[in-house]
């Protein structure tokens, strides 16, 4: 017997109804799944762009911190010479290069005035006063950190009139939590409460998490913005960005594609709140980018 025509048609229909009721069904559970994720994570993922990007010479292949200086000048150093090389964004070249020690593994820089100051990795810092007059007085310090701290990071807190760092490594504190600590300019040590925590159990950084909580963030720079006070805090090992505001609660993460950014080692801002990233060199050249965050 034929099938009924008008049977068949009603049938069809149906299984198109029951097929977009399925999608839908999926697309909404898809999307409560999603928002889920995203409440879970703080729903504070961020995009970035990249404005302008600079090729380094060999001699920044291992570029490790930079300073804002001004007039499209960035003060970098690289982890294993201790120069400090002034390089000009304009001419895309070394404008100065600065000796204050020797070899040695130096990882944050910062300008403020007419002096300098470097963290070597295991927290020893170099005042550097007058540093770009041949009558340079350069200082040693001992801050309280050491190698097993791994000190990377260096910024300066206008604020405080004070410079700021946080260990890569371990916390000596606790392993739950990185703290940013504060460097005073008349004791050259660092604070024993920090200004804020990286909470290594962060909900933003759940995917991040390993075995070992202390190695889920592993700070590489620190930078406060000039304008909106918010700390940014930078890391190397898995490419990422996490954004406090002023009071330490944690605004945004960015993470970053590792094409493009492969080993993101510095951070600095001008003083109209540009945000410069550097790149050591990794099967490629080092870089310094011009960053928007979206």
């Amino acid at each position: 017997m034929k099938p009924n025509k008008k049977s068949s048609l009603i049938k069809r229909h149906k299984q198109t109804f029951i097929a977009i009721a399925a999608s839908l069904c999926i697309m909404v559970i898809a999307y409560a799944f999603t928002k889920s994720v995203q409440k879970n994570l703080g729903a504070i993922t961020g995009d970035y762009h990249i404005v302008k990007s600079w090729t380094l010479p060999s001699s920044l292949d291992e570029i490790s911190g930079i300073s804002w200086i001004g007039e499209s000048t960035i003060a970098c150093i690289q982890d294993e010479e201790g120069t400090i090389f002034i390089y000009d964004l304009d001419k895309k070249s070394i404008a100065k290069e600065i000796p204050f020690a020797g070899a040695g593994d130096y990882e944050g820089i910062v300008i403020n005035n007419n002096d300098a100051y470097v963290m070597r990795s295991d927290g020893l810092l170099y005042e550097i006063l007058n540093y770009d007059n041949d009558a340079r007085d350069i200082k040693t310090f001992k801050t309280g950190f050491d190698a097993s701290n791994n000190m990377e990071t260096l910024a300066w807190n206008q604020e405080l009139k004070a410079l700021m760092t946080t260990p890569k490594d371990r916390d000596s504190n606790s392993d739950d939590y990185k703290g940013v600590y504060e460097i005073s300019l008349q004791t050259k040590k660092a604070s024993s409460i920090p200004l804020l925590k990286i909470d290594m159990n962060e909900k933003a950084l759940d995917v991040y998490k390993h075995k070992k909580i202390y190695k889920t963030f592993n700070p590489s720079d620190v930078a406060i913005h000039p304008k909106t006070k918010e700390i940014y805090i930078l890391e190397g090992k898995d490419p990422k960005l996490l954004v406090y505001d002023s009071s330490g609660n944690l605004k945004t993460l960015h993470s970053f594609n590792t094409a493009q950014f492969p080993q993101p080692e510095g951070i600095t801002f001008s003083a109209d709140g540009q945000l410069y990233i550097s790149n050591e060199a990794k099967d490629g050249k080092a870089t310094i980018y011009l960053v928007e965050l979206q």
